[in-house]
């Protein structure tokens, strides 16, 4: 176990909920953890500008001695997985392939909150149709909530006008069920539930991403075992590096020291 080493990445915090479902399932793994901050949001970038810097990005991971890659942004998962397989030297695991794993049987309908790129790829709806071919999916794009989460604006009214919004649509359709599909949503799961009416459940696919590297760590004995240690992980950005480390304090309780990451030269500048 203490020779694998996990490779995340993410345009900016959303994966931190990734890396925390992980680490809260298999305990204190050895992990670097990329954010590309510099060209945050991905979900408001164009396809070719999507699959252009997932080429970068696992060019940079292939270069840090990684033994799986985990990918912890939903839009890159859906527009650029093809990419990643391509550059990628190590197994992959995405959100998207764990997915289906979370849905109920007696869900007839799901919504899919996500950010816009990921809602026009279709994919959620794609994914979810190869194995539950019955079920009704309707896909929401939420433009708004990245831009939002990643400056803080959390108790803002703003950000609850907007999650009002992008969820109406959901509940007048009357989905058994809504997938946070961007790493970023479950980060204010808590406003979703007081908007939400209660017979509606949000499906955090993380969770059953954690579930699929027990083929590495094996299934744990006691689930409520471990309190996520962040001791082991590497946190690198390609911008700002004090400002991300702010946000890893703010979303992970932690002081860490952040490199900046020039994907270009695949160098670490500290």
């Amino acid at each position: 176990m203490n020779n694998i080493k996990l490779g995340f990445f993410d345009s900016g915090v959303g994966g931190f909920t990734v890396l925390k479902s992980i680490l809260t399932r298999h305990g204190d793994v050895n992990a670097v953890y990329l954010g590309d901050t510099l060209r945050l949001p991905y979900g408001k970038r164009s396809v070719s500008e999507i699959r252009e810097i997932a080429n970068e990005v696992v060019t940079w991971l292939n270069y840090q001695d990684i033994s799986a890659l985990i990918i912890a942004c939903n839009t890159t998962n859906s527009l650029a997985l093809d990419i990643v397989k391509q550059v990628s030297r190590v197994p992959i695991y995405g959100l998207l392939e764990s997915v289906h794993e979370t849905i109920d049987s007696s869900d007839t309908k799901v919504g899919v909150l996500s950010t816009p790129s990921t809602a026009f790829s279709g994919a959620y709806k794609k994914s979810i149709h190869s194995y539950k071919p019955n079920v009704t999916v309707f896909e929401q794009a939420c433009p708004s909530l990245v831009p939002l989460i990643e400056t803080g604006q959390l108790n803002s009214p703003e950000l609850r006008s907007a999650a009002k919004n992008y969820l109406q649509p959901l509940i007048d359709n009357a989905v058994d069920s809504i997938i946070l599909g961007c790493s970023h949503y479950p980060l204010i799961e808590h406003i979703f539930i007081d908007l939400l009416p209660d017979k509606i459940r949000l499906i955090d696919p993380s969770q059953s991403l954690a579930k699929k590297l027990d083929s590495y760590f094996g299934c744990p004995q006691d689930l409520d075992k471990f309190i996520p240690s962040f001791s082991n992980v590497q946190f690198c950005s390609t911008s700002d590096s004090f400002g991300f480390a702010a946000r890893a304090q703010h979303w992970l309780g932690i002081d860490t020291e952040v490199k900046l990451v020039s994907l270009i030269s695949n160098a670490c500048v500290l």
